[in-house]
């Protein structure tokens, strides 16, 4: 019987005077960078990786971690006020701001050592923390060395989009990259932006006993399902978000204490929403400045760096990935895009991107998960589309959980192929994994009807909504004629 593979030592970059030599240089330590040079790195090739900031980036310490850490308090808060339809009567919880900030943070720091500088020079990473500028085509300097490697890879994300709204440089505004810092409750605290954050954070600081008012200057959640987007928005008025669309915003007065947003409309709440915090959630923009793109050779727009399938930039030797490749922004994408990158830079296979399957998440409560095409997108395709639909309120498990508001809507092409599915209601989020898994191999909707699914758990309405399917041949006319005939010459 074979024994375990010997332990080999990584093979380090090789150093000449200022110039370090390496198979791999990636610039940014994000989730994405982070993947790739683990990864490379264990395979063995020599990495360099550079990071001016915090390790982790944007998803660590100001993005997706600190959110869901705040969202689990929220979530903690609501369900004291909610216990009595469940016969335990908790009232108003004390909500005490600054430990709900030390719990968020104690997650990130929980976190931070599977990102750190140590963990990555344990694995024979050499980690240059300073800022990184290509000089020429094939070179990269940073913190005073220059570095040459076989194939670059820029993984540098992106932040806050912020637009230029007349006052808002002065407003002391906040963004994802600040409002993690707070350590008193907003008293009223509005938010610029109906999208995903804009959302989850409304509702979570709602929850947290702040008073929440969302500018969206055209429809919350445009991207999603409409039916889906209902019962969000449902959702969130419910807790007491006040929801002002199709308005948007001409000025920001700050004053004492306060910050007066003008809308360029009317609203039912006036044209002045007075608070004494403000939030921009109006999207992401690349980190592309200072790079030295145009020293390299490499085409970007204001969208971010431009790339082809292989995520291979105008420089063949340089790959660029996550939020400043200018595709999906979001950390799984990042993560994806990681095994492209490494399977292109070291092995050169014709790994390239599918997008058929995406998926994305917006945390409020209810969820709201997608994977693949929403109805209009498959029609705008052209596909021959049938919709099927199941509420999470014939869920027995949701029933037990009084957790009934929401649905799954499943789209099918020809022949009942799965073509994409969205699910709003309890943990969808979860149970959105099955229908991603199904478009990407290819699957037909009688693979998800005929699974046997544990009961009861949330999972069957996926279940149910595809055997939805059959129910008008299985019911109908066809075969209660057949049935009726098997019977009469049954002994």
């Amino acid at each position: 019987m074979a024994g375990p593979l010997p332990s080999l030592p990584p093979k380090r970059p090789d150093i000449r005077g200022d110039v370090i030599h390496a198979d791999l240089c990636i610039i940014g330590a994000g989730s994405g960078g982070l993947s790739v040079a683990a990864g490379a790195v264990q395979m063995g090739a020599s990495v360099v990786l550079i990071e001016k900031g915090e390790m982790g980036g944007d998803c660590l310490n100001t993005g997706c971690v600190p959110s869901k850490a705040l969202i689990a308090a929220a979530h903690i808060a609501h369900t004291h006020r909610i216990g009595d339809r469940f016969g335990i009567h908790g009232g108003e919880p004390d909500v005490r701001f600054a430990e709900v900030h030390d719990h968020v943070h104690g997650v990130i720091g929980a976190i931070a050592p599977h990102d750190s500088v140590d963990r990555f020079e344990g694995l024979g990473v050499m980690v240059i923390q300073a800022k990184a500028q290509f000089v020429d085509r094939e070179t990269v300097e940073a913190g005073g060395r220059r570095i040459k490697a076989r194939r670059f890879v820029v993984a540098t994300g992106s932040r806050a989009a912020v637009p230029p709204i007349p006052g808002l440089a002065g407003s002391g505004y906040l963004t994802n990259e600040t409002i993690f810092d707070l350590r008193e409750r907003p008293q009223h605290l509005i938010v610029v932006g109906g999208g995903p954050i804009g959302l989850e954070m409304a509702q979570a600081f709602r929850r947290l006993g702040s008073e929440v008012t969302v500018i969206e200057k055209f429809g919350i959640l445009a991207r999603d399902e409409p039916e889906a987007v209902e019962v969000v928005r449902a959702s969130v008025l419910k807790d007491g978000v006040r929801l002002i669309e199709k308005v948007g915003v001409s000025e920001i007065r700050p004053a004492d204490g306060t910050i007066t947003v003008v809308l360029d409309g009317e609203s039912a709440f006036g044209r002045d929403i007075v608070g004494t915090h403000l939030l921009v959630a109006t999207g992401r923009r690349p980190n592309i400045e200072d790079l030295g793109l145009e020293a390299a050779g490499i085409a970007h727009t204001p969208k971010g760096i431009t790339v082809d399938a292989r995520l291979l930039t105008s420089n063949r030797k340089v790959f660029a990935m996550g939020d400043v490749a200018g595709g999906p922004q979001f950390t799984h994408i990042a993560g994806y895009h990681a095994g492209i990158v490494i399977r292109n830079a070291l092995f050169w296979l014709p790994a390239k991107v599918d997008y058929r399957a995406l998926p994305w998440v917006t945390y409020t409560d209810p969820e709201l998960a997608h994977a693949g095409l929403t109805e209009a997108e498959a029609r705008k395709a052209g596909h021959a589309v049938e919709v099927l639909n199941w509420s999470f309120a014939l869920n027995d498990r949701a029933q037990a959980e009084r957790a009934t508001e929401g649905l799954a809507k499943v789209i099918l092409g020809p022949k009942g192929k799965i073509l994409g599915a969205t699910i709003v209601g309890p943990r969808a989020g979860e149970l959105i994994g099955t229908w991603g898994l199904a478009i990407s191999a290819g699957l037909k909707i009688g693979a998800i009807a005929s699974a046997i699914l544990p009961y009861p758990t949330l999972s069957e309405i996926s279940k149910r909504a595809a055997g939805s399917y059959y129910t008008p041949k299985l019911f109908g006319a066809f075969t209660r004629r057949i049935v009726g005939l098997i019977q009469r010459f049954l002994p």
